[in-house]
């Protein structure tokens, strides 16, 4: 049992790291703030499509990520 939620935690590990490395790069948007280059950045925008499932995949990977090394720490 302990070997396939070892197994299943490098899985999610490598997606998590695959779809945030996918998701749109906020960070930059949020580095013009300073130079003020971004008047666009307080808008409330809402995600849709592809990047809303990316955003929802991620939590639920992340989840599961902490889920599954939570019980491999108690065994």
């Amino acid at each position: 049992m302990e070997s396939i939620l070892e197994t299943a935690l490098l899985v999610i590990s490598v997606l998590l790291i695959a779809i945030v490395l996918l998701q749109s790069n906020k960070a930059s948007d949020a580095g013009q703030i300073i130079s003020g280059g971004n008047d666009a950045l307080f808008q409330n925008q809402k995600e849709r499509g592809f990047e809303l499932f990316l955003t929802r995949l991620t939590v639920a990977l992340g989840i599961a990520f902490f889920v599954i090394s939570f019980i491999l720490f108690i065994k």
